[in-house]
């Protein structure tokens, strides 16, 4: 199995110039190191998958200390990994103590429209995604593969939580409607539920009430987005506070949802202030 030590190579060179405006030798450089990269070769996808994963500082394989872990969508170093990774160190510090160290798990993108999206009716959007609607089978990647493969490699306890924005928010919408305990916290930021005209709203309540087994917290969070470009238009806003209120509306003891709307913040913007949120609902600090 491949591992590779390396995830970031950040090098600054310094160089010094005399008097007479003669450069020095380069000082020595050294590689600076964020995580490691893994790779999972998946079956469901039939395809390698790169991992960036972010490990706590203190991190022993050696030791009995266990951690909880974080999946994040849209994992590549050049999306939302190293961000991401950022936020979970410095909420960490002792200094701060608003999130248990933690690993990160990044899901590197391959084909998000493909992975991301569950088989549409409006031809329309085929026409425009020719590769989407296999959402299915990600999520027997995350089920069957990834969650074990972390859980077996790495020193995990039982909290799992998903992150992910777009058409990421709108695969966790579907696992938390269809796979709910696959993960018992979820930061869904800016979900494009307007896929397959909504259909994903269209739930029960009184049947999802039966589908939370065990305690589970959600944040959905959603910017200043307006319409969405569908036949039908749809405002992303009011999609993610009705997808807020159906998730109370099934008054399971299990669930517990906050939404977040930040008027401030565009589709651009949004992920990293609503992850930042996320956690000040997933751990409360008691200020006294």
């Amino acid at each position: 199995m491949n591992k590779f030590f390396i995830l970031i190579l950040l090098a600054f060179t310094t160089i010094s110039f005399s008097q007479k405006g003669k450069s020095q030798p380069s000082e020595a450089v050294k590689p600076f190191i964020l995580g490691v990269i893994d790779e999972i070769q998946s079956e469901e996808l039939n395809e390698k998958r790169v991992l960036n994963i972010y490990l706590p500082e203190g991190y022993k394989q050696e030791d009995a200390t266990k951690y909880p872990v974080i999946y994040l969508l849209d994992g590549s170093a050049d999306e939302d990994f190293i961000h991401i990774a950022g936020l979970v160190q410095f909420n960490s510090f002792e200094w701060i103590n608003q999130v248990p160290k933690s690993i990160v798990v990044g899901i590197a993108t391959v084909d998000r429209r493909r992975d991301f999206t569950f088989s549409t009716s409006i031809e329309t959007d085929k026409k425009r995604f020719p590769t989407s609607g296999h959402s299915d089978k990600f999520i027997a990647f995350i089920e069957k593969e990834l969650q074990p493969f972390i859980e077996k490699k790495y020193k995990t306890n039982d909290s799992k939580t998903i992150i992910g924005q777009s058409l990421g928010g709108l695969l966790e919408t579907e696992i938390l409607l269809k796979k709910p305990s696959l993960f018992n916290k979820y930061v869904i930021v800016s979900p494009s539920l307007w896929w397959n005209d909504g259909s994903l709203l269209n739930l029960d309540s009184e049947m999802l009430k039966e589908s939370f087994k065990q305690q589970t917290e959600v944040y959905i969070a959603v910017g200043k987005e307006g319409l969405t470009p569908t036949k039908i238009p749809r405002v992303m806003e009011v999609d993610a506070n009705i997808l807020a209120e159906k998730i109370k509306a099934s008054k399971s003891k299990n669930v517990k949802v906050f939404f977040d709307y930040l008027p401030q913040e565009n589709h651009g913007t949004i992920l990293h202030p609503a992850v930042s949120n996320s956690f000040k609902f997933f751990f409360p600090v008691d200020k006294k």
